[in-house]
């Protein structure tokens, strides 16, 4: 038995590719070996960024003796997490219905059809730390494959029942009551911890979706505190930019330093929309400054963005970040204590005696200290010196399509045609390399290759972008192309029985269960932005069947809101698009392009966050989207048209008149 990772493309796949374990990618052939030497699978499910995931390979898997026992009694698999959500979401659930907690790495035991039996996370290599050791775990593991075996397989049918359990329910009956997303908003107020920011104790993920949705309905305060404590903590990276996936502690201050391409993403948009609502140049220079840093650090040149940066370098989890006095001293010189102050770096530190970078006031200042500004950049400068972490240099269709998001939203909104570029950049990139010769989506890409089926999650956000790079640019290909995806989403995805969408494709690999995206936490799921970005094309072409659709995962998913509104931020953006008077609005100009008129009601539309608004913009005579069909200009002049289901007030000319349209029509901007 050899390990069968060198050929992946997948860099965490790739990290283990030399231990001395016979790893092998999940497929049919590890299926087959198990049934034929009828042993267990030993599944491991990571990801590259991972500081744990290193740490267990270290102590285990690059140990001769414990992986002459793993190839000797079972059929050993390595998954990426990232390429193939759907396995790892199947075995996490396991594992936590098993031992009550998941995490990563997540190391389940399967019988040799795929169910799983028994499982856990990270096992350490020997009993030190009060938990069993990885060889007891598996020791005991095939004390009871061989004891309890009959056991173990007649359990199995209830197994698969409960993992594919949520696929299984129907909508329930009577209408969605309209007032449900103005009490979710107040039920997150509540929940809301006004001091620290955050919505629970440690550790704590940045709720971009819940955020936004937030804001959407007017409940600004607790974003606010959020906003300003995550920007003003270790949590973002004060030099560079850019967030750490979450804090292992209530204050924001010291992260596990992985950068996840995602949060940047959600969190950049969630930054420009609260400086819409408020105002505060605080919030707009964080999202300029994230979307700065994946711009510089984070684009391949083909046009993609890498999916991650690692939180480890030279083995020490955020040595790359954190600092000591003595060396911003060496940085800086006679200018040090200057920034030894702003940044709160003591001679104690927070992590192993080293500091992470915050503002100690935990408020960023709305204006910008130019000293202080020149002090990052040398220390960003004697930092570009360090060892970095490894980079996760593979394309991911759904990230990227939530960085061209927010690249483009950004890009419309402060008028940065760099952003605009890279989003059209990116969305090319899908378009055309990340796509098989039938011309379906795939799922990653990696130095010219692109594989694996692509999923919900990766249709749904890439309609979304679609239609935000349309509504930034009111270039018609990418209105065309976001009808296109949604229509193959539909059909390759749709439960024509009960309604909703599957995780997987109608010719995906059969899985021991096939299920439906739930929760927006820490990435919208598949099945929310599915519906919202249908309900945004409805409202552009006046097509009903695609309301109906998203109806159906609204009416499936609304229940679950009452237990956890945090979980379900994209939901309720949703559900109030759905409920709201959702105005659309043409605005046509002369056949030569947007002219001064065109291009002041534009910014108009653009002045406040109004996220139930849907825009189309073209010449006089266009007919793509179909809602600037029949659209006039007036004496001559470029024009706007507010409309509800297609049916527009008279249309204005002057901005002015525009905003007063739009209040009127009770738009959401806050």
């Amino acid at each position: 038995m050899s390990n069968r990772l060198a050929d992946e493309t997948s860099p965490y796949l790739l990290q283990h590719k030399d231990n001395p374990v016979a790893w092998q990618p999940w497929g049919p052939e590890a299926l087959a070996e198990a049934q034929e030497r009828q042993v267990p699978i030993l599944l491991s499910v990571g990801y590259a960024a991972c500081h744990w995931c290193h740490v267990m390979e270290r102590e285990s898997f690059e140990d001769e003796t414990t992986a002459a026992y793993m190839n000797e009694h079972f059929v050993p698999v390595k998954v990426d997490r990232e390429e193939r959500p759907d396995i790892d979401s199947i075995y996490m659930e396991a594992v936590q219905a098993i031992t009550g907690q998941g995490g990563w790495p997540l190391t389940a035991f399967l019988d040799p059809a795929g169910v799983p039996f028994h499982g856990g996370t990270y096992f350490p290599p020997d009993t030190s730390r009060g938990m069993p050791s990885f060889m007891m775990v598996m020791e005991a593991v095939i004390k009871a494959w061989d004891e309890k075996r009959d056991e173990i397989l007649a359990q199995s049918g209830d197994v698969r029942t409960r993992l594919g359990a949520v696929a299984l329910v129907g909508a329930p009956e009577g209408d969605l009551d309209p007032e449900l997303p103005a009490r979710r908003a107040g039920n997150l107020a509540e929940q809301a911890d006004m001091d620290l920011g955050g919505f629970g104790p440690a550790p704590k993920f940045p709720p971009a979706s819940a955020l936004d949705f937030m804001l959407g309905q007017g409940e600004t305060a607790a974003v606010e505190v959020t906003l300003d404590r995550m920007a003003a903590g270790g949590i973002f990276d004060q030099l560079a930019g850019g967030f750490a996936r979450y804090s292992v502690d209530d204050m924001w201050l010291v992260p596990h330093f992985e950068k996840m391409l995602y949060d940047n993403a959600l969190l950049a948009r969630t930054y420009l929309r609260a400086w819409q609502v408020t105002g505060r140049d605080r919030y707009r220079w964080v999202a300029q400054k994230t979307l700065d840093w994946a711009l510089a650090e984070m684009l391949d040149p083909a046009g993609g963005f890498y999916a991650s940066l690692d939180a480890d370098s030279e083995g020490v989890e955020g040595l790359f970040y954190t600092w000591t006095p003595e060396e911003v001293t060496d940085a800086l010189g006679d200018r040090a204590p200057r920034a030894i102050e702003a940044f709160g770096v003591t001679g104690e530190g927070h992590l192993e005696g080293r500091s992470v970078l915050h503002l100690p006031a935990g408020v960023p200042p709305d204006e910008i200290d130019r000293e202080l500004e020149e002090l990052s950049d040398a220390l960003l400068a004697a930092r570009t010196e360090r060892v970095r972490p490894d980079l996760d240099d593979k394309v991911l269709s759904s990230w990227n399509s939530l960085m061209i998001s927010a690249l483009a939203e950004a890009g419309a909104v402060l008028n940065r045609p760099d952003y605009l570029d890279a989003a059209r950049r990116s969305a090319d990139f899908i378009w055309n390399g990340m796509r098989s010769p039938q011309g379906n989506l795939l799922r990653t890409w990696r130095h010219g290759e692109a594989r694996l089926n692509a999923y919900l999650e990766d249709h749904a956000f890439l309609v979304e972008s679609l239609l935000d790079l349309y509504e930034a640019t009111f270039d018609p290909v990418w209105f065309t192309r976001a009808q296109a995806m949604a229509e193959a989403m539909i059909d390759r995805f749709a439960d024509p029985a009960r309604g909703g969408f599957f995780t997987t494709s109608h010719d995906h690999e059969e899985l021991i269960a096939r299920r439906k995206d739930v929760g927006d936490h820490p990435i919208p799921a598949g099945s929310s932005s599915a519906a919202l970005g249908l309900l945004r094309l409805s409202s552009l072409t006046g097509e009903s069947s695609y309301r109906r659709k998203a109806e159906e995962v609204l009416r499936l998913l609304a229940p679950a809101t009452a237990r956890q509104p945090g979980a379900f931020g994209h939901l309720l953006q949703g559900l109030a698009f759905f409920h709201s008077t959702a105005p659309e609005l043409a605005i046509v100009w002369p056949d030569e392009g947007p002219d001064a008129e065109a291009e002041g009601l534009i910014a108009a539309a653009r002045k406040k966050y109004r996220p139930n608004l849907v825009v189309a913009g073209g010449p006089e005579g266009a007919s793509s989207p179909p809602l600037l069909l029949e659209r006039k200009l007036v004496d001559g002049r470029s024009a706007a048209y507010v409309c509800e289901s297609f049916a527009c007030k008279a249309p204005v000319t002057t901005p002015s008149e525009l905003e007063s349209q739009l209040e009127d029509a009770n738009v959401n901007d806050q």
